[in-house]
């Protein structure tokens, strides 16, 4: 499939863009901006040393946030490993709080399909509301476009057949692929294969998100709009975590794909030292709830 044919769009001046925008920064750099940037967060803990029981904190943290920040919006989920999910579901007190697990053999997706069905249907049945997978590089760096497409598309399937409002963000891992054209490929093949949202990164490399790759990424998300009316979601996520980070994705979102996307409902950011930083910058001083 010739993708930059069907949706007429093919990178070009991504850097010009990307330094328009940072050329122009202030006008997003305003508490009103960092306060929604805080109800758009995955709050996320992902390492070897999570357990139940400090899954279940950070969930009461989230429970018990308003009671000491009535102002501010809550993040919009909490995201962590498959096997943590009912940790989250058993501790929060709202559904309104949404649990996002990892799953698909996160962070490489190298293993088998089976495995990755299987693992993400389970964090679903556990209460997972949204799966975030990674792009089968194996395939995709291979020319086996299909076979990644497949995998998303039979994921996809799989957790809406146990919960038909599941959420599906595809994470491209775009510190992995080689050019604009490749995160625009893997931006159309994700999207025509079942992702709700495309997000850029696992944090678990070297390369993490980029403007330069989320300015393609959006431009991808605008055109697949442009063509077929449906909007898709975007999340930058690995080394996005200070309020001035939130001032430049949002700064993206908004410039490319306009107001109707900046909301949780299609503009998530993966972190976990974010909300702090968000805090801290919206209270003046330092801020460490979370």
């Amino acid at each position: 499939m010739d993708f930059f044919e069907k949706y007429s769009y093919r990178p070009a001046d991504i850097d010009a863009k990307v330094a328009a925008v940072k050329e122009n920064l202030a006008q997003w750099q305003d508490k009103k901006v960092w306060r929604d940037a805080l109800g758009m967060i995955d709050l996320t803990s992902l390492t070897v040393s999570d357990t139940p029981t400090k899954i279940a904190a950070m969930t009461d943290k989230v429970n018990h946030f308003n009671e000491i920040y009535p102002d501010y919006p809550m993040p919009a989920s909490i995201c962590v490993y498959p096997n943590l999910a009912k940790a989250v579901a058993d501790a929060r007190y709202t559904k309104d709080i949404h649990i996002t697990a990892v799953g698909g053999g996160f962070p490489a997706s190298q293993t088998f399909l089976s495995v990755k069905i299987a693992e993400c249907v389970a964090a679903v049945k556990d209460g997972a509301d949204e799966i975030d997978i990674v792009l089968a590089h194996n395939s995709f760096c291979d020319g086996r476009y299909d076979d990644a497409a497949k995998e998303i598309s039979d994921i996809k399937q799989a957790i809406v057949s146990v919960n038909p409002a599941a959420h599906l963000k595809v994470i491209l891992e775009t510190g992995a692929l080689a050019s604009c054209d490749d995160i625009a490929t893997a931006s159309f093949l994700a999207i025509e294969a079942g992702a709700d949202f495309i997000k850029t990164s696992t944090g678990k490399i070297g390369v993490s998100a980029t403007p330069e790759a989320a300015y393609v990424m959006c431009e991808c998300i605008k055109a697949y709009f442009d063509a077929t009316g449906k909007k898709i979601g975007f999340k930058p996520a690995g080394g996005v975590s200070s309020a001035s980070d939130a001032s430049l994705y949002y700064g993206i979102v908004d410039t490319v794909l306009g107001k109707e996307w900046l909301n949780k409902g299609l503009f998530r950011f993966g972190a976990s030292r974010m909300a702090n930083n968000l805090l801290t910058a919206l209270e003046g001083k330092e801020v460490k709830y979370f």
